[in-house]
């Protein structure tokens, strides 16, 4: 029979350095899930992605227990790696902080194809390019299609 679920909890931490300290200790601690086993857990998952932000969704059972489900990186911590920038534009339509080639933006469509509401790459590719322009990233190069 399964667990009745009570609630859902959307967290963003960084692989392999979760702690209880804030964010994820008061996140954790209001639903009254057990922390260090949260983060005992994590560390132990993501160790092979040291340092990248990684998005949780986190199932709150009704005992209190728990399971979650690590996501791929967020698109524009992807895209600023590649166009080794620190952050996006303050006004994207006017001022360029990088850019990224189309093969960038291809690799950084597979990786989230898995997390994206696309059907093929192309479309990803799209969706993914839409989110470097909108963060003041230029799209060098012909595109594919």
């Amino acid at each position: 029979m399964a667990k009745e679920i009570s609630g859902y909890l959307k967290l963003q931490v960084r692989g392999g350095s979760a702690n209880p300290s804030p964010p994820v200790g008061p996140a954790l601690g209001a639903k009254g899930l057990n922390i260090m086993e949260f983060c005992k857990q994590f560390n132990g998952r993501t160790q092979d992605k040291m340092g990248q932000v990684l998005p949780v969704l986190i199932t709150i059972f009704a005992d209190k227990s728990f399971e979650f489900v690590i996501k791929t990186p967020p698109a524009p911590v992807l895209l600023l790696e590649a166009a080794k920038s620190k952050k996006g534009s303050a006004e994207p339509n006017r001022i360029k902080v990088g850019s990224v080639s189309w093969d960038q933006v291809k690799v950084i469509a597979e990786t989230k194809m898995t997390d994206l509401n696309a059907f093929t790459v192309e479309s990803a590719m799209k969706m993914v390019a839409g989110t470097a322009r909108s963060m003041g990233l230029r799209v060098t190069g012909k595109a594919p299609w």
